[in-house]
């Protein structure tokens, strides 16, 4: 799964600074491919000391660059994800998760996508709903599938020939993947 990521959100508590897990989250990153990382200083709200905000950002900023990822050019985004969500306007609040959604658009670029040749995608999980039947999730790697196309499910076993009966993409129905 993360092996296919264009990108990852960092969060890290301004509060408390870069913690073990934060240096592990990196090292992860780092070691699966991921090519991205924005930061989002979280609990911003929680410190009055600008310098120490600073100071934590430099350290951020420094576990970065250890790991090989450009710590001094990558987005960090200050704010306060509980004032966003108990919908609080003002620059720790709302606004800290606009900009986060703006530096997503601006700092990771949209992969492009082999949309020519045969429909291939790895799959990642398989799962049964009921009244759906089994449902199988991944990110498409070549190609396009359209609802009602037949598709070969390939692996170990024999080859399975059957039908794609819905494309679904963060909850939302597809008429195509």
């Amino acid at each position: 799964g993360a092996a296919q990521m264009d990108g990852a959100i960092l969060v890290c508590s301004a509060a408390d600074g870069p913690m073990p897990q934060t240096r592990e989250h990196i090292l992860l990153a780092r070691q699966v491919g991921v090519p991205y990382i924005i930061v989002f200083l979280n609990k911003c709200d929680l410190v009055d000391d600008a310098e120490l905000l600073e100071l934590v950002e430099m350290e951020v900023r420094e576990l970065l660059s250890k790991y090989e990822f450009p710590g001094d050019d990558l987005p960090i985004i200050k704010g306060s994800a509980r004032m966003a969500l108990e919908g609080k306007e003002g620059e720790m609040g709302v606004d800290a998760v606009l900009r986060l959604a703006d530096a997503l658009d601006a700092y990771i670029p949209t992969p492009e996508r082999a949309v020519d040749g045969a429909f291939l995608m790895p799959v990642e999980d398989v799962f049964s709903i009921s009244g759906r039947g089994t449902v199988v999730t991944g990110r498409i790697e070549r190609g396009i599938v359209k609802v009602g196309e037949e598709i070969e499910i390939v692996g170990i076993t024999d080859t399975v020939k059957t039908t794609c009966t819905g494309v679904e993409m963060f909850r939302k129905l597809l008429d195509q993947g």
